[in-house]
């Protein structure tokens, strides 16, 4: 018991260690994306992505009706509660961490929902340029 202890602490401060070093669009520490719901695909307050996150949930966003009409419609649906999943649904106005692809593919069709760069992870950066994003950012963090 001692070792499945031991091996857990190593893992959660591994964990911890990574949202640490991570850097967000702007070159600095990745900031939590605080909001009412934990966030991430590591479900830690971080827009971070890694190996395993093959969707890159990387943009750290306010989500806005239009944004979730939009990604329901494409079979995404993160307005209705999911309980057996622990999700209670999202409203607008909440705080999400977003596949890179559906965000870059509702800011094609014009719904994209703002972004906290301070929050939303450098990978980001591969296939959404930082001009862009910034077109995009929070009014409450300019």
């Amino acid at each position: 018991m001692r070792y499945i202890i031991f091996i857990l602490f190593l893992l959660i401060g591994y964990e911890a260690m990574a949202a640490e070093e991570k850097k967000n669009v702007l070159g600095v520490p990745l900031a939590p994306h605080i909001g009412r719901h934990i966030t991430g695909f590591y479900r830690d307050g971080y827009c971070r992505t890694g190996e395993n996150d093959h969707g890159q949930h990387a943009i750290a966003a306010t989500v806005t009706k239009e944004f979730l009409e939009f990604t329901k419609l494409r079979g995404n649906d993160l307005q209705t509660p999911r309980p057996e999943f622990g999700f209670a649904g999202l409203n607008p106005g909440d705080k999400w961490c977003l596949c890179t692809a559906r965000w870059k593919e509702a800011e094609t069709a014009g719904v994209a929902p703002p972004v906290d760069l301070m929050a939303t992870d450098a990978a980001a950066l591969s296939n959404v340029s930082l001009d862009t994003l910034k077109n995009y950012q929070n009014r409450d963090e300019k």
